[in-house]
């Protein structure tokens, strides 16, 4: 999950949460707002009550107690604006029968849903009653008793809930939307870090990221550069050793064909020389020996034709002597005159070749010695086609080469090969700061690479990248 996502979703369950508190403290101030409305009602319409029994009570000089406060004057205006909206008055006087009053029931708020009600009640419980003496001094006079009007009550708290819930969710939605902004403000150094990191995967060392207005974000930033500063060192120092090394290995190869010529050439040659001379002494009077003298010059030009062979895979002289293109037509030659290979091979030389740097000259050989190589060795092909182009599609400074068979091989087992000659190719192709694909042809498959003639910035993996079709 995106950290935007996920500390959006953290925000939006802080904000249910809040909304909740807000809620339930709502409905508690609500309970406790009604049930101090029920005091206060008492209290007043108690004390209007008090008045008006003293008043009956000196006009009539305390003769007749029977009714000293009529109903039309108990419940005038003066009274029912000391009952809260919502509020009930139910009022005994002596032993006459109760009398009792509601003021502005309905006028509390809209009702409320079902499941309000059923929750407000299963919350808080019925309201509880208040009652007051209408006088101190005379207890048995009468009482006054105030009670919230159930429905009215529970109007009343959904009314103060769906205000105060609705001022909070504009109010939470507000803060949401702008801390939104400025979490994705504040991330948005993420996405040059990563870009950045992708740079960095893909080869770009040169690559540094900017200084951020955040500390903790300037400090991942200086951080991934001193990394790409280590790979650019470190690269640069890799490829270096890596040309060294193939530099190294012609060396080796030119002295492992020089000794091969100078000490195994020569004593073939003088093994063949000593068969040919037993061959004429002894054919007349020792056929036998004579038969045995022309086995031992089969094996020994068999011993040649392989010696030529190898001679020729590990010399690299030729390229200096005839250049990249005469020796690339000797390889495919060479292939194309082994007897116990059915394919043919073919050479499509685009652009001028002269001008290619030695070193780079003799990494392009091996390149296409080892496709060839492994096109005829891997796979059963009837035509294999070696394509060498500098300039045009390739550009100027890059020569590309590819090597196409219709053996119907699979490029993918082949890319994923821990071979060898995969191996030597992709190392090659690297130190020279170049690209490698492997892909599906239409009947086999097809190994392009393509080589700079000056060398790039430092690539970070020492293979190359491999694209497969």
């Amino acid at each position: 999950m995106r950290l935007l996502i996920h500390l959006i979703l953290r925000l939006i369950g802080v904000v249910l949460l809040c909304l909740a508190c807000t809620v339930g403290w709502v409905l508690v101030d609500a309970h406790r707002s009604i049930e101090a409305d029920t005091a206060s009602s008492a209290d007043r319409v108690a004390a209007t009550l008090q008045n008006l029994y003293w008043r009956e009570l000196l006009w009539r000089d305390g003769t007749y107690r029977g009714a000293l406060l009529p109903v039309p004057d108990w419940e005038s205006i003066a009274t029912m604006k000391s009952i809260a909206p919502g509020i009930c008055i139910r009022f005994t006087l002596g032993a006459e029968p109760a009398r009792e009053v509601c003021s502005q029931t309905e006028g509390v708020g809209s009702p409320a849903p079902d499941w309000f009600v059923s929750g407000y009640g299963w919350m808080f419980g019925p309201h509880t009653s208040v009652t007051r003496p209408l006088t101190v001094r005379q207890r048995n006079a009468g009482s006054v008793q105030a009670s919230p009007e159930p429905s009215a009550a529970v109007r009343q708290a959904w009314h103060q809930v769906t205000v105060m819930v609705s001022v909070a969710a504009a109010m939470a939605l507000g803060i949401g939307l702008l801390a939104t902004m400025l979490i994705g403000h504040a991330l948005m150094p993420a996405r040059s870090i990563v870009s950045g990191l992708r740079r960095l995967e893909q080869g770009d060392h040169r690559h540094r990221l900017p200084a951020f207005g955040t500390t903790e974000f300037s400090h991942i930033a200086r951080a991934v550069n001193d990394l790409a500063g280590r790979l650019s060192a470190t690269t640069a120092e890799r490829l270096a050793l890596t040309k060294r090394l193939f530099q190294v290995q012609e060396e080796e190869r030119r002295a492992l064909a020089r000794d091969l010529h100078d000490e195994f050439g020569q004593c073939l040659t003088a093994t063949a020389a000593l068969a040919a001379a037993i061959d004429a002494g002894a054919a007349p009077t020792h056929p036998d020996l004579a038969e045995d003298a022309r086995a031992i010059a089969r094996i020994t030009q068999q011993m040649m034709t392989t010696l030529r062979g190898a001679l020729a895979r590990l010399r690299s002289q030729d390229l200096e002597e005839l250049g990249l293109q005469d020796s690339l037509i000797q390889l495919v030659a060479r292939w194309n005159a082994s007897t116990t290979r059915r394919a043919v091979f073919h050479l499509d030389v685009a652009g001028d070749l002269s001008s290619v740097p030695a070193e780079t000259a003799v990494n392009i050989y091996r390149i296409a010695q080892e496709c060839l190589t492994n096109a005829a060795r891997h796979g059963q092909p009837h035509h294999v086609h070696l394509r060498v182009e500098h300039g045009n599609h390739a550009g100027d400074n890059a020569i590309a080469v590819s090597v196409e068979d219709d053996g119907g091989g699979d490029a993918t087992l082949i890319s994923a090969a821990s071979g060898h000659g995969i191996l030597g190719i992709r190392e090659r192709i690297a130190a020279l700061g170049g690209s490698l694909s492997i892909a599906a042809a239409a009947r086999g498959v097809r190994v392009a690479a393509v080589i700079p003639l000056t060398l790039p910035r430092p690539q970070l993996h020492p293979q190359p990248s491999v694209a497969l079709a």
